[in-house]
């Protein structure tokens, strides 16, 4: 399943999304567990515990965490050779060399 969260953009416009939605495993009692890394979400990790309150369509909104799985989300934006792919996968291919997983997204500057 998944479970919304709603994302104000700050004074430096992060983030750039209005809404990300993350996998999730329902536990019941109107928790879910997160079962992948959000890309935006601050302040949530794989594997963490959330409160979610369903709306009138059946979508699940992300409340406050529950329990904390101990994981951390790690954003990095990289700039070498302007984000290239490249550089990304140089970036994924440290980090996985100290027992990691990642993923790398390339973000566009929205049009003028």
């Amino acid at each position: 399943m998944k479970v919304h969260f709603l994302m104000e953009s700050d004074e430096d416009g992060w983030a750039p999304v209005g809404v990300e939605s993350l996998w999730a495993i329902d536990l019941g009692n109107d928790t879910v567990r997160s079962d992948n890394t959000p890309w935006f979400v601050r302040g949530v990790a794989s594997d963490d515990i959330l409160r979610v309150e369903i709306d009138d369509e059946g979508v699940r909104w992300a409340g406050q965490t529950v329990q904390a799985s101990g994981n951390c989300t790690i954003r990095l934006i990289v700039m070498k050779d302007g984000g290239s792919d490249a550089a990304r996968q140089t970036m994924l291919e440290t980090f996985h060399r100290l027992g990691t997983t990642g993923e790398g997204i390339e973000l566009r500057a929205a049009p003028d």
